[in-house]
């Protein structure tokens, strides 16, 4: 007798579902969208806070310097005095000791040379100043002389110093990195800092021109509602795309 022929019987594997809801896919799809969002809101915040310290720079521009002394006292009681133009006679600063803090101006790396201004009856016993810009090309630096008593009337803007973050390298006796002032006027031998810094527009070494006075940026820039832009384009593609997929799925 023949072997009667075995019969296999295969199933084809069942189709998806057509028109279900990709709840995976939507999911995934709102938390890029808050992202995006959220990115573009916290750009608008910071146009909002640029231009506000753009205007307040315009005003600068032209505003008369004050006393040194009387602002600090104003900041001393809590005043805020971030971009303010002061006038100060400091004694013996263009032969004064100073720290190098390390700095890229026009895309070019140098540093800012930092020394201290005693104050007479004021809140505070001395300020720091930052002198200007040195280019790493230029090896020489001014003549320091700690004796030099000689009076230098300089004009400047107070800032206040930035802080570090965790990708600043320490800062070092030979190379600084952030503008430390405690640490600063400690190795000055300045007393009593005052927490602002004043950045120093006019020469305090007019007789050496490798130092330039660089208080604020000639050009800052203020892109913040480009990147907005982006952001929301990002996030408006995102929901294009989404809703594709989902029309796709329902004709499919």
């Amino acid at each position: 007798d023949s072997a009667s022929p075995s019969i296999v019987l295969s199933r084809e594997p069942a189709a998806p579902a057509r028109g279900r809801f990709p709840i995976g896919l939507t999911i995934a799809v709102a938390i890029a969208l808050a992202i995006l969002v959220g990115l573009g809101t916290w750009q608008l915040q910071r146009l909002h806070w640029k231009e506000g310290v753009l205007a307040r720079i315009t005003a600068l521009q032209a505003a008369p310097a004050q006393p040194v002394a009387a602002v600090l006292d104003r900041v001393a009681r809590g005043g805020d005095a971030d971009f303010t133009r002061v006038e100060a006679t400091c004694l013996g600063l263009a032969k004064a000791p100073y720290v190098e803090l390390y700095t890229v101006r026009d895309g070019q790396a140098g540093v800012r040379l930092m020394s201290a201004c005693r104050i007479e009856g004021a809140a505070y016993g001395s300020v720091l100043v930052d002198r200007g810009y040195v280019a790493d090309t230029t090896s020489a630096r001014p003549p320091t002389d700690p004796a030099d008593t000689a009076p230098l009337d300089l004009v400047g803007v107070l800032r206040q110093p930035e802080a570090g973050n965790r990708f600043s390298p320490p800062n070092t006796p030979q190379r600084w990195y952030t503008r430390d002032v405690a640490a600063m006027a400690a190795t000055l031998k300045a007393p009593r800092p005052a927490p602002l810094v004043i950045m120093a527009e006019t020469a305090t070494n007019p007789d050496w021109t490798g130092l330039v006075p660089a208080p604020i940026p000639a050009d800052i820039p203020n892109r913040h509602l480009e990147y907005a832009l982006t952001w929301y384009g990002l996030a408006a593609a995102l929901l294009g795309v989404y809703a594709a997929v989902l029309i796709r799925r329902r004709a499919s």
